[in-house]
């Protein structure tokens, strides 16, 4: 298997196993109870088992996006500022397809302020795209594919 399909299935399963423990001691700082998978689980009808693996679904492609698409990686030359910026990107798709699903299907109660929920997500996601870069590595695009760096 090629090395970063590897790495991208490994970064999204890492980055995604360091977002949710960041969401899950949020709320002993202060910051309201976040469950993705629970979410998942409750607006599918699915068990929580599936929303736990849809969650982490996610986050391989999620990876997989951060490694094949090359957005910007030319713009940027520090991998945590790309992650970062990679995260916020993640952050707001993952808002507009919320509100999507929303429309379409029953969402679950949130619990607490929804300012503080939108900053905890956003602090998880733009964990998860640092930890993302980090793991995949330096790429770049040459005549529109990615290739990694190897000087």
């Amino acid at each position: 298997m090629n090395t970063k399909i590897k790495k991208s299935i490994l970064a999204g399963i890492i980055g995604t196993a360091i977002m949710t423990l960041v969401i899950m001691i949020a709320p002993l700082m202060g910051m309201p109870k976040m469950s993705p998978p629970k979410m998942l689980s409750e607006m599918l009808g699915i068990p929580i088992f599936l929303g736990w693996v849809m969650h982490f679904m996610t986050g391989i492609l999620f990876a997989f996006v951060y490694t094949y698409l090359c957005i910007f990686k030319h713009k940027i030359k520090n991998s945590w500022v790309k992650g970062a910026v990679f995260g916020i990107i993640a952050f707001v798709f993952a808002q507009i397809m919320m509100g999507v699903m929303g429309m379409m299907l029953p969402m679950p109660k949130m619990e607490g302020s929804m300012a503080l929920t939108a900053m905890g997500s956003l602090v998880g996601h733009i964990i998860f795209g640092m930890v993302v870069a980090k793991i995949v590595g330096d790429t770049y695009c040459a005549n529109g594919t990615c290739k990694t760096k190897t000087a």
